[in-house]
């Protein structure tokens, strides 16, 4: 069951402007157009993204999971968390080191702006120990130091105002609770570069137009990643937004980064 629905009214003016992939629109305009881009592509999200990645965002977010270092009885906020993969794999790995550790079982609550992305995730089933929650990432619908860990993946692009986000996320953590962000970034070479390019724009929209009939989506998907900051200037926005002890680890040669935080 989805336990929250919030809908957040957006302050900035209508003359200001962001980025929807490769165009400017209006900042007030954005998430609904993003929440249009997911709502349309929730039923084949899963299927998609092991086409467009070949399969290794799976291990991108296993390297998140050990990262992350669950632990029995801890809370996870999973933000933009779609159909549930991180909170998933936080709670089992959680439940495996029970059988070693004293506590409780983990707990884990997906919250994402698309209501079909959850509703996709449901249809899933295994959702022992989860929680799902309709929430804007500027206004997270959970009190104060609610949570051990938070995590967002391949979700942080997405938003209009990423410090803003930031800061709501370190919010609802505990003191000294972690943060982890998973995000596609910049290919550390040229060639690097020039083949993922080449992927990017020739196939995934190709891809997206096949398999999930919405070409436009993954256009914007595509888009997006252009725009959003390389490594070093996002780690910066980390520390604008409070958090402390900031790091940051490349996968398969910078095409995505983990971000990682605490709140100090």
């Amino acid at each position: 069951m989805i336990i929250a629905l919030l809908s957040a009214t957006m302050t900035d003016t209508q003359s200001e402007t962001t980025s929807f992939g490769f165009r400017d629109v209006p900042k007030t305009e954005k998430a609904s157009l993003v929440r249009g881009v997911f709502d349309r592509s929730a039923r084949r999200y899963d299927l998609m993204n092991d086409l467009m990645s070949l399969g290794i965002h799976r291990a991108w977010k296993d390297m998140t999971i050990e990262r992350a270092n669950p632990q029995p009885g801890e809370v996870l906020i999973d933000v933009a968390g779609g159909t549930g993969d991180l909170a998933r794999a936080f709670v089992a790995k959680a439940e495996k080191r029970r059988k070693t550790r004293s506590g409780g079982p983990a707990r884990a609550i997906v919250c994402d702006i698309n209501e079909q992305m959850l509703l996709a995730g449901l249809k899933r089933g295994d959702a022992a120990h989860l929680d799902w929650a309709v929430g804007n990432a500027e206004f997270l619908p959970f009190e104060d130091n609610t949570a051990d860990c938070v995590t967002i993946a391949f979700g942080i692009r997405n938003v209009t105002n990423r410090v803003t986000a930031l800061k709501e996320m370190r919010r609802v953590l505990k003191p000294a609770g972690r943060f982890l962000c998973l995000e596609f970034s910049r290919p550390t070479t040229r060639a690097l570069e020039r083949i993922y390019d080449a992927w990017s724009f020739n196939a995934i929209p190709v891809l997206g137009e096949a398999i999930a009939k919405d070409r436009d989506s993954y256009q914007y998907l595509v888009e997006s990643i252009r725009r959003f900051p390389n490594q070093d200037a996002f780690a910066d926005e980390l520390r604008e937004a409070g958090f402390g002890q900031v790091s940051v680890t490349n996968y398969s040669g910078g095409i995505a980064a983990l971000h990682t935080g605490w709140k100090i």
